[in-house]
């Protein structure tokens, strides 16, 4: 029962753990480099989001989607497609920060983080879209071949 249950769902909850260690480098980035260092917090936002995200892609192309290509074109076909989809989020990310911070005045570091918190909820759940049906699904397609 357990077993079929972890059969059935290991990518996702695969996804959930490498995503939630991602979520944690990208709130200790952005809070080190917002609160902790004072770096103007979308600076901290696109650093934290850049280093983030080549944490994901590894994980994610290893251990939750298993990722196989043949080639070394296959691996920077896949890579900048893994980048293209996370900048698409990275530009909800960005939003989302500015209406919490800018707009609705969420500016102390505590309001930073609890805005940017959010935004992470909103940001894995279409990271997981974009890497579940766009990014990784061709690679599998190739490895079949």
């Amino acid at each position: 029962m357990i077993k079929d249950l972890w059969i059935k769902y290991k990518s996702i909850i695969a996804y959930l753990f490498w995503g939630v260690v991602t979520t944690v480098v990208n709130l200790a980035v952005f809070q080190i480099l917002s609160s902790g260092i004072h770096w103007n917090y979308q600076v901290a936002n696109v650093i934290a989001w850049f280093l983030s995200v080549l944490v994901a892609y590894f994980t994610n192309k290893v251990w939750v989607f298993g990722s196989h290509y043949t080639t070394v074109s296959d691996f920077i076909v896949e890579f900048l497609r893994f980048y293209f989809y996370r900048g698409l989020t990275l530009v909800l990310d960005i939003i989302i920060m500015y209406v919490g911070v800018s707009l609705l005045g969420f500016n102390d570091p505590l309001q930073q983080f609890i805005v940017k918190v959010i935004d992470n909820v909103l940001v894995v759940i279409a990271n997981y879209i974009f890497s579940k049906w766009l990014i990784f699904r061709d690679n599998r397609d190739i490895a079949d071949k």
